[in-house]
């Protein structure tokens, strides 16, 4: 089992930049793919984007693809989504997720883990 612990929320203008971290603890982490999410006020919680466990294989929601990056550093425990021309339709709580199955796919839609989330407002 892991724990997952989000940061690098705030506030931005629409156009600009974050960079959420989430680190990881608990044995494994090399072998588990992890992930993004996100809840808007009033909206269900979406995936944002997963990583598998090697780094290689990413996949993205659809609106976010070519203004957000996720990466993984195994030798850190830790995964990073670089967020660019952010809109104020980003703005969302966010949150880590992992999961065992290290394929990246299973992650995007049940993930066995999840971090208490960060904010990420976005203003216009």
């Amino acid at each position: 089992q892991v724990q997952l612990v989000e940061s690098g929320g705030g506030l931005v203008q629409a156009g600009g930049s974050l960079r959420l971290s989430c680190a990881a603890s608990g044995h494994t982490f090399s072998s588990y793919a992890m992930g993004w999410f996100r809840q808007a006020p009033g909206k269900e919680r979406e995936f944002v984007a997963a990583i598998n466990w090697s780094g290689v294989r990413t996949y993205y929601e659809n609106s976010v693809k070519g203004r957000f990056t996720i990466s993984r550093d195994n030798a850190k425990n830790a995964v990073y989504l670089q967020m660019n021309s952010l809109k104020p339709e980003d703005t969302a709580v966010y949150y880590c997720a992992a999961d065992e199955d290290g394929d990246g796919v299973q992650v995007t839609t049940t993930p066995g883990y999840w971090g208490q989330g960060t904010q990420v407002t976005v203003s216009s």
